[in-house]
């Protein structure tokens, strides 16, 4: 098989993994649904002289239809945002909640849990403190007269590492019978409760994120050969890098706010991605998208369909994350540009 072939037959695979995943989710599940069902059902709206029963009609539409679009939607914005860091920063081993987004939104959501426990509120604490922390971090970097990416990593680890500690303190005085299991199960990373009024809610921040790493990804490619080559090409890297930044953290708040931390999607599927069509930007940010939407989406059917009990979906990824890594390390995978 040559390249040609072989570039073809990524892109097909790209372009119908997700697809196909998503008619098939339908069809996962504890009460069993027939695929001709499902396809009545999802054209049943059209073509009203189709006859579906209302129980079919409910489990399609209101359960798992929203968490399916969910899986793909948060699986999609974590592996962009993963991509678009590690381009960006040139570096290998860093996610999506690199300067500290995750751990504020979980902050956030611990915080509405403990103060009210409504699910609008605690999605609307976790966005803003997801914004609020990233604010921080660019704001302490900016503070120093050398701040540059190196001072801006770092940031975003003293960052993260305080808004964990506030996630600790949240938990120390919630209500162990209460409040505190609520808490622990967010954090854990869940897409159970998602509901189509919860993905409205992101569907703003999300397009606007999307947009702007899908329009700059051409402009990675150049601040992955430096600033002084970006310069001199005509592009201001400090301009390009706030957009990126303000991109992924949009993204990725989004994206926590309705499913709790979710670990490794940022860190091992731009690595996939890069296996698969290569360091390009152009190509390589279409790719992480629909490979993160994928993969989600395929461990959140693990998540609700193998046991009789639901896994958090964080503890899955990071069970199936791990041995991938691994794999892509004995690989020797180290190319970067």
């Amino acid at each position: 098989m040559n390249d040609e072939t072989k570039e073809i037959v990524n892109i097909v695979l790209l372009v119908f993994l997700p697809i196909i995943l998503f008619f098939g989710s339908f069809l996962m599940g504890r009460y069993p649904i027939s695929p001709i069902d499902v396809v009545s059902t999802i054209l049943c709206p059209i073509f009203p002289q189709l006859e579906v029963s209302s129980t079919i009609t409910t489990i399609v539409f209101e359960i798992r239809l929203p968490r399916i679009i969910a899986a793909l939607v948060v699986g999609a914005c974590l592996a962009m945002a993963g991509a678009a860091f590690q381009s960006i920063f040139k570096n290998p081993l860093v996610s999506s909640d690199l300067l500290g987004v995750s751990n504020g939104a979980g902050f956030g959501a611990a915080l509405a849990i403990l103060i009210s426990g409504a699910n609008v509120i605690t999605q609307i604490f976790a966005f803003v403190f997801g914004l609020v922390s990233v604010s921080i971090t660019y704001m302490i970097s900016r503070s120093y007269k050398a701040g540059g990416i190196l001072v801006l990593v770092l940031s975003g680890v003293a960052i993260s590492a305080f808004f964990n500690a506030l996630i600790s303190a949240v938990k120390f005085i919630a209500d162990p019978d209460d409040k505190l299991p609520e808490i622990v199960y967010w954090l854990m990373g869940s897409l159970a409760s998602v509901t189509m009024d919860k993905l409205l809610m992101i569907a703003i921040p999300v397009i606007i994120g999307a947009v702007i790493l899908l329009l700059l990804r051409w402009h990675m490619n150049l601040l992955a050969m430096g600033d002084e080559e970006a310069q001199s090409l005509g592009v201001n890297p400090v301009r390009i890098r706030l957009l990126i930044i303000a991109g992924c953290t949009l993204l990725t708040s989004a994206a926590v706010s309705i499913s709790g931390i979710i670990g490794w999607i940022g860190l091992i599927i731009p690595h996939m991605a890069r296996m698969i069509v290569g360091p390009d930007n152009r190509i390589l940010m279409p790719a992480s998208l629909s490979l993160g939407a994928s993969f989600l989406l395929l461990v959140d059917n693990i998540s609700r369909a193998v046991l009789s009990i639901e896994i958090p979906i964080g503890i899955l990824t990071a069970i199936i994350g791990v041995p991938i890594f691994l794999y892509l390390l004995k690989r020797g995978y180290s190319e970067w540009s």
